[in-house]
């Protein structure tokens, strides 16, 4: 894998590469990096249980004093 500016590449006591350092002020603007941050959010929240829209939209009028 090649060495890209801006991104460096830190390995665990095992030699895997364990994390990903992003230049935030040369990639931050850049749709490919909120993509890929967006997925991460996705699968860390993966198995957490759903609430139905209506029933969100109804626990927030409620939260809010909004009698529809």
């Amino acid at each position: 894998m090649g060495q890209l500016q801006g991104i460096k590449y830190t390995k665990d006591a095992s030699g895997y590469n364990r994390y990903v350092h992003i230049d935030l002020r040369q990639y931050g603007n850049d749709e490919l990096l909120e993509d890929f941050l967006d997925k991460i959010d996705i699968e860390a929240r993966k198995d957490e249980p759903t609430v139905p829209l209506r029933e969100f939209i109804k626990e927030q009028n409620k939260k809010r004093g909004i009698n529809l």
